[in-house]
């Protein structure tokens, strides 16, 4: 595989961790990715709930937790590459990224949202000169082009990459339900599309906009394949989960080993948009339209109607981090079936490693005959 250059930025390996909230990617998951030459995420949503006072004082534990998490990171990676994930539908997104930009993050991921407001909350300059990546993720080449066209505009730059997800991912998905079985949709289109769109920005700015491929990416055979299509890294949350490192509760985990193509499904979550999850007892009674209690002491997304909503996405995610599956669910991509055993973050790297090399010699070999 060839590195990933983002500007100044030199990432050995182009694999990107997915950000996984509540609590599932933290400083042991990013900073074994980042050791392995790849990217490592730190999810910032709800991070706080790792804090003993978060009822109490959340702007406070999210802000404490996602420093504290930033330095462990950097503590047990010194040399890597470790990137925040900061969702800008969060009530506290300006917080966050303000703890991103003191600790000196290497990337910044924005999801969730369209990030084009100004100025305050959107602090485009003081994020150049600190030389943070800032890296948006959307679902169409349309939105990656409404966010360049923007910053051009006001701004007189550009986000530094992007990131093109396609319907096969895990957790929240930026598409209707109706959409989701769209043959337009498929990834390699997603990334043809907006490769396409990016290049009038990389020849008025004079530089290399990465386009990077997620959702359903599961091997080095498809890492290969997408590349073929025009991008230059790519995302990966669900192969992940199953490690050793990951900072989830070995429940979690045994949740993706033990799951059948079947019982991975889609629920519409609190926040208004469709979620992919691993079925288990809770997504059923919520399947089922039986609403579960919600206490909600801050509001830690905008989009949240915590007076409506039939369960708390927030507090389901985080119970199910602890091992508490009865009382939450995994956000899982369409390919967690797939998994069948914990391993470490090395073994993935090698056997992704291993996978795209054979992919690459395979169709070099049908090339020459």
């Amino acid at each position: 595989m060839e590195g990933l250059n983002i500007g100044d930025l030199r990432i050995k390996i182009p694999i990107i961790q997915g950000g996984m909230g509540v609590a599932i990617s933290l400083s042991g998951l990013a900073s074994a990715v980042a050791n392995q030459g790849g990217v490592g995420v730190i999810s910032a949503v709800g991070i706080g709930m790792t804090e003993r006072d978060y009822i109490k004082n959340f702007r406070n534990a999210n802000k404490r937790a996602l420093r504290k998490e930033i330095w462990k990171a950097r503590g047990l990676s010194p040399g890597g590459v470790i990137g925040v994930n900061i969702m800008y539908a969060a009530s506290d997104f300006d917080d966050l990224l303000e703890v991103a930009i003191d600790e000196k993050i290497d990337v910044v991921f924005i999801s969730a949202g369209l990030p084009l407001k100004k100025p305050d909350n959107l602090p485009v300059e003081v994020l150049e000169n600190s030389g943070v990546k800032v890296i948006p993720k959307v679902s169409s080449a349309k939105a990656a082009n409404f966010i360049f066209k923007y910053w051009n505009n006001h701004y007189n730059r550009v986000p530094d990459a992007i990131v093109i997800e396609g319907p096969l991912s895990g957790g929240h998905l930026g598409f209707k339900k109706n959409d989701l079985e769209n043959p337009q949709l498929k990834l390699n289109e997603l990334v043809k599309e907006t490769v396409e769109v990016l290049k009038p920005y990389e020849e008025i700015f004079n530089k290399e906009i990465p386009v990077i491929a997620a959702g359903g990416i599961y091997t080095g055979k498809d890492i290969y394949n997408i590349m073929q299509y025009g991008a230059k890294g790519v995302k990966m949350g669900t192969r992940f989960v199953p490690t050793f490192e990951c900072d989830a509760d070995e429940k979690f985990k045994e949740t993706y080993v033990s799951a059948k193509k079947e019982d991975i499904v889609m629920i519409d979550s609190p926040v208004g948009l469709p979620g992919r999850v691993v079925k288990n007892k809770f997504v059923e009674d919520i399947l089922k339209g039986i609403k579960k209690p919600v206490s909600c002491p801050w509001k830690c997304l905008k989009t949240c109607d915590y007076k409506e909503v039939s369960f708390c996405i927030a507090q389901a995610l985080f119970n199910a981090a602890q091992g508490k599956m009865e009382e939450g669910f995994a956000f899982a991509g369409t390919n967690a079936y797939l998994t069948e055993e914990i391993i470490s973050v090395e073994e993935v790297f090698n056997q992704l490693k291993d996978e795209h090399a054979q992919q690459q010699e395979r169709l070099e070999i049908k090339v020459v005959m």
